[in-house]
């Protein structure tokens, strides 16, 4: 399914609306001006307001879909559309702001 590529500036949280922000971006393709985000890189989530007491707050996330067919440094990219989840509580994170002028599939 085709989705605008995710960058570094892109707004990510968590399902409790705690903010996602990626370790690294690509160093090779940008977008907007903003380096494109790999599958494989790591999140960090902060502010998440899920009690401990029922197995929260997030603390990481990660891509699990993204692009098959466009790559950088042979590695599949995020995408506003593919799915991920957060850990420890395994919920959805979800790109509700992304760049506009490039996707992929």
């Amino acid at each position: 399914m085709p989705g605008n590529l995710v960058t570094q500036s892109a707004t990510v949280t968590c399902a409790h609306q705690g903010q996602a922000k990626p370790a690294s971006a690509s160093p090779r393709v940008t977008a907007g001006g903003q380096g494109v985000i790999l599958l494989a890189t790591p999140y960090t989530v902060s502010g998440c307001s899920y009690p401990p007491q029922s197995g929260g707050p997030d603390v990481s996330a990660q891509w699990s879909s993204g692009t098959t067919r466009v790559t950088s440094m042979q590695q599949p990219l995020a995408i506003q559309s593919g799915s991920g989840s957060c850990l420890p509580t395994g919920v959805p994170m979800t790109c509700t702001a992304t760049q506009t002028r490039v996707s992929a599939t």
